[in-house]
Formats: structure tokens, sequence, C-alpha cells
């Protein structure tokens, strides 16, 4: 028996044309790229379920596809692969709520100098970096201002108002918005078409309700909801647990 792919990861976006929503960031990345202004440290904010890790991950793979530095990476290349995969050497993602000690920042710096075994650079992604200690944010300072030419940083956070101004002034800052109900409709739709699960707009306008502008949400919704190829307006309401007077207070 196979495993089930839940669809928030099967359907992460691996290209800038799929993310949705956040042209206002994407815009200036793709040119950057285009234009091989490269910054060394990167920042995105935003809540969850927005972007923020994919991006992440299409920006690193932009930056070692083989072919050359471009916003629109092959996705052919060993680099590419690895990256979509998951197996790529040079992309360090790092847990921020798990590696919070200065002695983790510090074991991670000491490994920095040395150069990448695949890529163009050795890119560290910290995913929920406010998680840091304050000595662990004072260990990164240096070497996040004047990192080695082969390395870069991208750090990611649900929570701006604990980064300290120190890193929040060292690195590029891209703000994710909360995703439009349009966008996560939209998405939807397109995902539950392909899988060949029948829906109908009240369930899909339900869906995007109580997903608060996050796609992974919605996404997670949905498959806790599907039943036999099937989304419903009714099966939706059992899950989240919505009573009457909710539901008319909800769409009148």
């Amino acid at each position: 028996m196979s495993e089930y792919n839940v669809l928030a990861l099967k359907y992460r976006p691996k290209s800038f044309s799929q993310v949705s929503g956040q042209k206002h960031i994407l815009n200036s990345i793709i040119n950057s790229l285009k234009d091989k202004r490269i910054h060394h440290s990167y920042l995105f904010t935003g809540m969850r379920g927005i972007g923020k890790t994919s991006v992440a991950r299409i920006l690193a793979k932009s930056l070692n596809c083989q072919i050359e530095v471009s916003p629109y990476p092959c996705e052919k290349c060993t680099n590419c692969v690895g990256i979509n995969e998951g197996t790529f050497v040079d992309l360090i993602e790092i847990d921020g709520a798990s590696r919070t000690k200065v002695e983790d920042m510090r074991e991670m710096l000491e490994n920095i100098q040395y150069t990448p075994s695949q890529g163009r650079f050795k890119i560290y992604l910290i995913d929920e970096v406010h998680m840091l200690s304050k000595h662990s944010f004072n260990a990164l300072l240096k070497t996040l201002e004047e990192p080695p030419k082969h390395v870069k940083f991208i750090l990611a956070t649900t929570e701006i108002h604990k980064i300290p101004d120190t890193v929040m002034s060292r690195c590029i800052h891209f703000s994710l918005k909360k995703l439009s109900g349009i966008s996560i409709e939209k998405k939807v739709t397109e995902i539950l078409k392909n899988e060949n699960i029948q829906y109908d707009d009240v369930s899909i306008n339900l869906i995007q309700e109580y997903s608060h502008g996050s796609m992974r949400d919605a996404l997670n919704l949905v498959d806790q909801c599907v039943e036999n190829l099937k989304l419903s307006y009714k099966r939706i309401k059992e899950v989240l647990g919505i009573t009457k007077k909710e539901n008319c207070v909800q769409f009148n």
C-alpha cells in the first residue's frame, strides 16, 4: 500500500510562478536574481502556512541550479532535483525551535568555513528563527553581516517582533501577506480538480473562511474533510463543529 502524500506537501510550490499571492515580494526577488544582485542574508516573515519556507527553498534552488543563477531554475539538474527531494547537502535546514542553545549555533558557525560540496552556495535556512536564544543571536551577528562568499542565510519566522533589530538590519526583509480568499479558493479548486475530487462552491467558500488566510490550513482541512473522493459542505461543518447558529452568523 502506497503512503498517502498530504495535499499541502504534494502541492508545495516548486517555482515562483506556483506561489499563491505574494507578488509584492516575488517581483523583487525575481528581478534581483535576473540582475544577479544577490544579498547574503534574507529574512522572510509572516503568519503560518503562506509560503515562507517554500519561497526560501525556491530561492535556494535559483541560486544553486547548475545551469546558472536564475529565477527560473531548470528543475532537471542534480541540484534542482536534490532540493525538491530534500537531499541537497548544501541546503542546511535548521529548526530554530530545537537548536536554541548557543553551543548549537557555534557548531554551525564552525562548519560555515567549508566550501559547498555540490552547489554554488552553501545555504543555511533557519526556520522559526525567533526561537533562538539571545546568546545564539549574538553569536550569529558577525557571520550574518559578513559571511564567506560561498554562504547565504535565509531566515524565516512567524513572530517578527521577537527578532532583534541588530539581526533585522543585516538582512533583506520580505514580509509575506495573509492570502486572500480568492487566492485560496482558486488554488483549492485547482487541486480538487487535479485530484478528481467532487466539490461545490459553498464548500470551497467554507474552507476558505476557516483557513484564515493560510494555504496550508486550507489544504489540511480539505484532507480532513474529503470522503469517497467528495468534499461536502455537511462533512466540513461536522469536522469544524459548526452549529446552525454559527453558520447563520458566518454567511449572513
